[in-house]
């Protein structure tokens, strides 16, 4: 649910940072003097030749930018194609936004413990049933403050994930499921030893505070936070207005893909938008002055370890940015069919929003480079010289069908469809894999390609997966 695709992620230990910061008056002054200064965005044209130029490089089907001014003012430049019978892309056009759904968790987390209700430190079995026995390691449970930082000890995804439907991955995948998988688990790591971003972990949360609020995942998050910020076309179950104004999803290729269902791990991933409403609450996030949620907000940035990297840390799900003096406070998501971006700078008083529909390389890079025009825009990628395109029988494609356990937590289900063969790995897209010789294969997507191997009987057992210089093999499970 996340833009990242088949890479690995650096981890590092955590740090506390609760006095690296300036004071609450000193940034505040700092804050104010900034944005008195601050030029604002490019202007509209600008930003419309920037999105068409990436839609008519075929980088994504329809892209969408919302602008928060420091003056408080916001302006939207939407271009492409929202879907066959869509209307126009513009502010009202809805979106699945993915793993931006994160931070809403971590709202309703915020204000809980601001309000004294739960406490970071609380153990997650706390909240449970009896029956469930969450896994705990070196005497230390994980908390709820360990699933926002990302750092509980347990996998992105659990391995009982097996979709029956893989253009709705998650649709099928049970609260009981979900339940034999914490009680079996085996924690590899302390629970607050190192950052793993894990789609499991913050779906958990989710789940936990709607069971401590007695409601619903979508009913909690309505009542303590779309409608305080006037989100009226903030859902997960789409009402006919969000039907009628939502933008298809497409996959790389161009085609109309399916919505994703998130029924059991909604809190990491299920929530739909429009840019107009996802500038509200980036607005409320740059306002902790004006009521609880907002204040719960500035809570939640409040940096609590690293993300990955030096210049990275990590908030209450909000990811931190750290370029030069400033900063920028984000997250992207990513679903079947879209490409997701929000972020602010404190510093200058404004956000960005970046809305697609595709599964293309994403608009992180727009909505950073808006924000701090240090951060440059991606170049468009260069397509890798592959060998001449071959043609392989359907009974060597059927026996390459199978499931590939490259980690414990992640399998790369392998089918044929229309006589070609797909690759689909744990909680992403779907990608074709086109050959160049009967056991090689490329993505044209991803900059990755993949071998067969088969043992001396000729059995196919496993198969490498070859990107970033790493070939990494990934064993045939069934």
């Amino acid at each position: 649910m996340s833009s990242p695709r088949l890479r690995s992620r650096v981890a590092a230990g955590l740090l506390a940072f609760a006095a690296a910061w300036p004071t609450a008056t000193l940034a505040a002054q700092t804050q104010q003097a900034a944005r008195a200064n601050d030029p604002g965005f490019p202007s509209d044209s600008v930003v419309f030749a920037l999105i068409k130029q990436r839609v008519e490089e075929k980088r994504s089907t329809g892209i969408v930018v919302g602008m928060l001014e420091p003056n408080g003012k916001t302006r939207i430049v939407a271009y492409g194609d929202p879907g066959p019978g869509q209307l126009p892309l513009d502010g009202n056009s809805v979106f699945e936004i993915g793993s931006i759904s994160k931070v809403f968790t971590a709202t309703v987390l915020a204000e809980l413990v601001q309000e004294g209700k739960v406490s970071l430190d609380d153990p997650v079995q706390k909240f449970l049933p009896a029956t469930v026995k969450i896994p705990s390691r070196g005497g230390k449970p994980i908390t709820l403050g360990h699933l926002s930082v990302q750092n509980s000890g347990l996998p992105r995804m659990p391995d009982n994930f097996h979709p029956a439907d893989m253009s709705n991955p998650y649709a099928d995948y049970t609260v009981a499921q979900m339940y034999d998988f914490l009680s079996g688990y085996q924690l590899p790591r302390d629970p607050g030893a190192k950052f793993e971003y894990s789609n499991l972990g913050v779906g958990l949360l989710g789940h936990t505070l709607a069971l401590r609020e007695g409601k619903s995942y979508e009913e909690m998050e309505r009542e303590r936070v779309w409608q305080p910020l006037g989100m009226t076309n903030t859902a997960i179950v789409l009402t006919p207005w969000m039907k009628q104004h939502l933008a298809l999803g497409h996959d790389e290729r161009g085609g109309v893909v399916a919505n994703w269902d998130l029924p059991t791990l909604a809190g990491a991933g299920a929530i739909r938008s429009t840019t107009v409403d996802m500038l509200k609450f980036i607005d409320a996030n740059l306002h902790p002055e004006r009521g609880p949620v907002q204040k719960a907000m500035d809570f939640a940035h409040q940096a609590r370890g690293f993300a990955g990297a030096p210049t990275v840390t990590i908030g209450l799900n909000w990811i931190i940015q750290h370029v030069g003096a400033d900063s920028i406070i984000w997250h992207n998501g990513g679903t079947g069919g879209y490409r997701t971006f929000a972020g602010f700078a404190p510093t200058r008083g404004a956000g960005v929003v970046v809305m697609t529909n595709s599964t293309g390389v994403g608009a992180d890079d727009i909505g950073m480079h808006l924000l701090n025009p240090a951060v440059p825009l991606a170049p468009k990628p260069v397509p890798k010289q592959h060998g001449p395109i071959v043609t392989v029988s359907q009974t060597v494609l059927q026996s390459y069908v199978g499931t590939y356990e490259l980690q414990a937590n992640f399998l790369l289900e392998v089918s044929v469809n229309d006589g070609s063969l797909y690759v689909h790995p744990t909680a992403q897209p779907t990608f074709r894999l086109t050959p160049t010789a009967e056991t090689e294969f490329y993505l044209t997507e991803v900059d990755a390609e993949i071998t067969f191997v088969r043992d001396s009987q000729g059995k196919v057992t496993q198969l490498v997966l070859h990107q970033n210089g790493q070939n990494m093999a990934a064993k045939k499970v069934k």
